[in-house]
């Protein structure tokens, strides 16, 4: 069945992450993405390990289903050839630094002469206005300056990322996005746009309740480690063999927790009695919650508080959260048969819809596969396309 991106054209110039993430949802959505790589080396994210038979495991995690012809944007033939590709394309998607297209003469206000229906994403590190518009960035910088390092960890002392390029993922999320109600609007208008985003806006519009805290109290936050600014409990609890999360979002589940784990003192204690005390007396509140699910196992307080409609987790490691029952049945976990790589695995789509459902149809490209069939398709001999290739035009 035809995603609901069906016969949508999208041509990609991004590399590493937070383009390909976005362009990978497109494709995931049914839209026809043509990876443009750089002859001979291709996107930067090829060179990362772990390689399975060669190829890149963290390539193929982010550029499943798309096509890819390689193609040398410096020379003249290859600027000619991805302007006919334009021509007829929705999108163009690029994550260079800001100026670096329109060094080659390919920028939005040169595309869309050639097609005023074009959607021109541009994602970057900064945005393309602003004192840092030209500076170069990467996830680690981004997560640090957009405030977000400044809150997470077990304290102030030891900054900390967090565990996946979220700067990145989140830049290519509000990409698509972005795309989407562009291609939206066109339906309206009949005219294309430019989107523009950056990863520090990204960061900052993810800051969720730290800017109201700092807003309402003019004191900046810290990192609590796992506990929450404005709920309690809502932490990692140990047990006799672990941590668990506990999630206490009103009074009902904190007496609820509270007669589970046999502590109907805490019920009663002037110190806990509504949220914000509980919130207020936290660093007391914890090591007696330690104290009494420390006696039993993870395993046994996770039935317990299921049964009592608690809300509770375990922390999984990356073995587990692979063979969670949900996460297979929500089909959250893809074999893909990979031509040089052999059988890949890769996480789904969380995107469910019920009449045009998003799918993962192929595994990541190897670089240049689809040259040949991307460049017939413009008109191309086999005789141009040779010298195409003989020229390192592609």
């Amino acid at each position: 069945m035809p995603g609901p991106l069906h016969g949508i054209k999208v041509i990609d110039l991004t590399r590493v992450l937070a383009g390909p993430f976005c362009t990978m949802t497109l494709a995931d959505l049914g839209a026809e993405i043509i990876k443009i790589e750089k002859p001979g080396t291709g996107d930067d994210s090829r060179a990362f390990g772990p390689h399975l038979h060669g190829e890149s495991a963290y390539f193929m995690s982010i550029n499943r289903g798309k096509k890819s012809l390689t193609l040398d944007l410096k020379a003249e033939k290859g600027r000619e050839i991805f302007l006919k590709l334009v021509k007829d394309a929705d999108v163009v998607v690029e994550n260079f630094k800001p100026g670096v297209m329109k060094k080659l003469g390919l920028d939005y206000a040169a595309l869309q002469k050639i097609n005023p229906k074009l959607i021109y994403c541009a994602s970057s590190g900064f945005g393309q206005t602003g004192p840092y518009s030209s500076r170069p960035a990467y996830d680690l910088i981004i997560q640090g300056m957009g405030g977000l390092m400044s809150i997470t960890g077990p304290d102030a002392s030891q900054p900390t990322k967090v565990g996946s390029s979220i700067a990145d993922i989140f830049a290519g999320v509000f990409s698509a996005i972005g795309i989407l109600s562009a291609l939206y609007n066109r339906t309206h208008t009949g005219k294309g746009q430019m989107v523009d985003v950056a990863m520090l806006d990204c960061m900052v519009a993810i800051l969720e309740n730290a800017i109201a805290r700092f807003t309402g109290s003019g004191i900046d936050p810290v990192p609590i480690g796992n506990r929450h600014p404005s709920i309690a409990p809502f932490t990692s609890v140990r047990t006799s063999d672990g941590y668990i999360n506990i999630a206490c979002g009103n009074d009902a589940l904190w007496l609820k927790l509270c007669e589970i784990i046999e502590r109907p003192d805490l019920a009663t204690d002037k110190r806990y009695e509504s949220n914000r005390s509980r919130c207020d007396h936290m660093p007391d509140l914890l090591p007696q919650l330690n104290e009494a699910m420390h006696k039993q196992s993870s395993a046994y307080w996770l039935k317990k508080l299921e049964e009592g409609h608690v809300p509770a987790g375990p922390i999984n490691s990356i073995s587990q959260v692979l063979s969670d029952p949900q996460v297979l049945a929500r089909n959250m976990l893809l074999e893909l048969a990979h031509p040089v790589a052999g059988l890949v695995k890769v996480p789904g789509s969380p995107v469910k819809l019920s009449d045009t459902p998003a799918e993962v149809k192929a595994p990541a490209p190897v670089l240049g596969q689809h040259n040949d069939e991307i460049l017939a398709s413009l008109g191309y001999s086999v005789q141009q396309i040779e010298g195409f290739r003989a020229e390192a035009v592609i």
